[in-house]
């Protein structure tokens, strides 16, 4: 299909509501004009389902009236969020009150007399600085079945986080986190990307790369698992993805990664790559470089890969919507061929956009998306969460470097100046008393019982839209590297490595991670506390020592305190370890089972604390 049709198409879906509502009225008033209109209308719906190929027209509709749902949905949360950012201090003393009032009922609230509390700085006094420690007793109580402890009612599931700087946590999720997340994310992020993007509001598919997570329940029955977007709590959207539904019931996350790559490709028209994370679209295009012969005679002759590990019943549906497609399969070997540079615009010559998240620990796999697979199509970050909720929305989607405006309706926030991260107790700013340029760690106090709470993320704040601060993530505290007190935080190691990939001529990033000397004990070596980097590259097979030095000179050239320390012998020099292709794959495997982590929401450990992945890589290393 021409880009010219598909705008045909969007212009004649915008005529569409016209024709109904004018049939409505005329055949009541004057059946025979009524019924002319009926015949024109099915005429416009076979031409269509005649144009547009592998696509119903039920389908279409379905699509055409959730596109403009949520668009006008989006458009008047964003008009909200515009007014709220013009009086933080209310909105954000509003939001904390709600959430004061409605947990005051609980043994936790009746504890700080929740009831009793009508400002922001009285329960600044009352209620102490908290990290997780505090509240694992109470979740504890909830998932037993214990109701009114730190929550009004009986949370939706037990959410685990993905346990990037440590081991994975149990938090409550709720009704209302949900509510939040979408209306104030979801629809606001939506608008943003219709504003930048028009092509999105085409008619056409979107290859969304999510999977079907593994619940446990607790002894009181509660769902326990990620409370991140999964084919279950977007069932009513599964209308818009190439993937059908039974794929959805596939649990092999390689079989169901191969599904999902076999239908994008059956679609010429796809209009958008989606994940929650970018490192999921970046590793679907490596399994795509490896299996893509197979998918190409899936794709040709109609099935589905005897080799797949799947139920009878699930093979059977999935059977009924292959049709051979030699055509297809032709052009695919064609750009196949010709190389994976640049492959998703050759393969889906419509598409709009990567939509995921590629700020923080997914930054590399953006950046290497955009360079190889990806090029030249624009990639869309759109929110900044993490499991405690909502924290901020990209409203521009257009620049390059990822800026979030904090919601100020989602979660009362505080700030702990960078200074004064190491305190137990630190005095907290508000919202509204930011500086510009400088960096603070976030307090949330969300819908779903934690308050006052360190959630580890520190931010830079790098504007404001009107009263309300635009922040950049920096990094996790706890993924700082530290054997001395030095402190490298994950941005700064990733900026000298950047720059050190520079000085490797022909090498290109997969991934990395870092450990420090200590876990390892012997294993690692000299006697001087230090780093191991474990890299994964392709196009170089082997570093010189002179070459593998040069990333701990652009480390202390970026870095005083480190270059200090090394300066006086007090960290030993850094150790580059190359690791066999594939190894990161493997240690996401590794990572995911010990923590029960569901792929939609993980993220690599830059740093890495436990002995036994850091003993897996020691292993994998080959230079």
């Amino acid at each position: 299909m021409s880009v010219t049709m598909i705008q045909t198409h969007q212009r004649l879906w915008i005529i569409l509501p016209c024709f109904i509502a004018l049939f409505a009225v005329t055949i009541t008033c004057a059946p025979a004009a009524g019924s002319f209109l009926l015949l024109l209308l099915c005429c416009m719906a076979l031409l269509w389902k005649i144009k547009i190929e592998n696509r119903s027209i039920s389908s279409l509709l379905a699509q055409y009236a959730a596109v403009k749902a949520v668009c006008w949905l989006g458009n008047r949360q964003r008009n909200k969020l515009e007014k709220d950012t013009q009086d933080v201090h209310r909105v954000q003393e509003e939001t904390l009150l709600k959430r004061l009032r409605k947990h005051s009922d609980t043994v936790y609230g009746k504890l700080y007399d929740f009831g009793s509390i009508k400002d922001t700085e009285t329960f600044r006094q009352r209620h102490p600085v908290t990290g997780y420690d505090h509240y694992e007793k109470y979740v504890e109580r909830m998932a037993k079945g214990e109701q009114k402890v730190l929550i009004s009612e009986k949370p939706l599931i037990l959410a685990m986080t993905s346990g990037t700087s440590g081991s994975s946590r149990m938090l409550l999720s709720t009704r209302d986190t949900n509510t939040d997340f979408f209306l104030q994310g979801v629809t606001v992020c939506l608008d943003a990307m219709s504003r930048a993007f028009p092509g999105t509001n085409c008619l056409q598919k979107t290859l969304k790369l999510f999977y079907s997570p593994l619940f446990r329940q607790s002894e009181a029955g509660i769902p326990i698992g990620p409370n991140s977007s999964t084919p279950a709590s977007s069932r009513h959207m599964l209308h818009l993805y190439t993937t059908p539904a039974p794929v959805y019931q596939v649990l092999n996350e390689s079989d169901a990664l191969y599904l999902h790559l076999l239908f994008g490709l059956k679609d010429r028209n796809l209009g958008t790559l989606e994940s929650n994370f970018c490192s999921t679209v970046f590793y679907a295009f490596r399994a795509l470089q490896e299996h893509w012969k197979d998918l190409v005679v899936d794709v040709e002759v109609g099935r589905i890969n005897s080799g797949l590990n799947l139920k009878a019943d699930v093979r059977c549906a999935l059977e009924k919507l292959m049709k051979p497609d030699p055509m297809r399969a032709t052009e695919l070997t064609a750009q196949f061929e010709k190389g994976f540079e640049g492959i998703a615009l050759r393969l889906w010559p419509k598409l709009h956009l990567v939509l995921a998240v590629d700020s923080g620990s997914n930054q590399i796999y953006g950046e290497m998306l955009r360079h190889n697979y990806c090029k030249d199509v624009p990639f869309y970050s759109p929110f900044y969460a993490a499991t405690e909720g909502l924290i901020g929305v990209n409203l521009w989607p257009l620049q390059e470097s990822r800026q979030y405006l904090l919601c100020p309706r989602s979660m009362f926030c505080e700030f702990i100046p960078e200074e004064d991260l190491d305190l137990e107790q630190p005095k907290t700013l508000l919202i509204e008393q930011l500086q510009e340029g400088h960096n603070y760690e976030l307090l949330v106090t969300n819908a779903s019982g934690l308050f006052r709470y360190r959630i580890g993320d520190v931010v830079k704040v790098v504007g404001f839209h009107n009263q309300c601060p635009k922040v950049e993530f920096q990094y996790r505290r706890g993924q700082m590297l530290s054997v001395r007190g030095e402190k490298v935080s994950e941005s700064l190691f990733l900026r000298a490595l950047k720059r050190t990939l520079t000085l490797w001529p022909g090498s290109r990033l997969i991934d990395y991670s870092c450990v420090e000397s200590g876990i390892l004990g012997n294993a690692s070596g000299i006697s001087q506390p230090h780093y191991l980097v474990f890299v994964e590259l392709k196009g170089v097979r082997n570093l010189s020592e002179e070459q593998r030095y040069k990333l701990d000179h652009c480390l202390q050239e970026d870095s005083d305190i480190y270059r200090s320390f090394r300066m006086k012998g007090s960290i030993g020099p850094m150790r580059v370890q190359l690791v066999r292709d594939g190894t990161f794959q493997e240690l996401k495997d590794r990572m995911m089972a010990f923590s029960s982590v569901s792929s939609n929401t993980f993220k690599m450990q830059r740093v890495i604390r436990r002995r036994e992945f850091a003993d897996f890589l020691l292993q994998r290393a080959f230079s």
